[in-house]
């Protein structure tokens, strides 16, 4: 489950969620030091979730129950509790151009590098497959980009940006190798070139013009091509269906 919440607590209302249906919900997500403070709230059976699951999850540092009722877990009340866990950054790559006609998958290189990451404090969440303008003529088979993104300790983010960098440049089947990396939860602004990666023609410079726009950096040392596609995966990664065909609504 991903959830993206604003900083703060803001009132919960279960609306028809009744004692018979459930429901869950956050309530706070705080910031303290090198610490993440969320408050969560659940009624009935979801109540079991927020009480008794959540506490227990890997990472987590400590809870804490409001008030003693809120130890008495399930059946038709409401059941809250607090809490924390370390704070971590958000950090996306974007990875394309690693194989040939004959030769590679990217995606099967890209899993693969997140498979075998040991870096301490650096967790995987999860690996997106971009589609990016099938019509452009400079492409292996079906012009798709791979999205890796991770959960990083912020003094972790260098060691894994290299770490990334290495293995895909020593497992790559091809010299037009592109990387990019983002750091962030989302982008501050809704560029034209969202769409323009998915359905126009971009050069090199251009990919690495709106690339400094947006805050994204290339970490390969190629600079071809598969910038291109590494900036698609990028800004895709984290969006909605549309990060398969643009424009595909189901």
């Amino acid at each position: 489950m991903t959830l993206c919440e604003k900083l703060g607590r803001f009132p919960v209302n279960f609306g028809a969620a009744a004692d018979d249906i459930g429901g869950q919900a956050l309530d706070a997500v705080e910031v303290t030091g090198n610490d993440v403070i969320t408050s969560w709230s659940g009624i009935a059976g979801a109540g079991v979730g927020v009480a008794t699951c959540l506490p227990q999850a890997p990472g987590v540092l400590r809870s804490e129950y409001p008030t003693v009722d809120d130890l008495k877990v399930g059946g038709a009340r409401t059941n809250r509790v607090r809490i924390t866990s370390p704070k971590y950054e958000k950090v996306c790559f974007g990875i394309d151009d690693t194989d040939t006609k004959t030769e590679g998958a990217t995606w099967v290189m890209a899993l693969s590098c997140a498979d075998s990451c040991r870096i301490v404090g650096v967790e995987f969440l999860n690996m997106r497959l971009v589609q990016l303008n099938p019509k452009v003529t400079q492409k292996t088979s079906n012009c798709v980009g791979s999205a890796l993104n991770f959960a990083v300790k912020p003094e972790n983010v260098a060691e894994l940006q290299e770490y990334v960098r290495k293995f895909v440049e020593k497992h790559t089947f091809s010299n037009d190798t592109g990387i990019a990396c983002f750091r962030g939860i989302d982008f501050m602004i809704d560029s034209p070139v969202f769409k323009w990666v998915k359905t126009g023609i971009m050069t090199i410079e251009q990919a690495e013009r709106e690339a400094m726009t947006l805050r994204i950096e290339f970490l390969d040392t190629n600079a071809k091509k598969g910038r291109i596609g590494a900036l698609g995966a990028v800004l895709w990664g984290n969006r909605g269906i549309e990060a398969g065909l643009y424009g595909e609504h189901l």
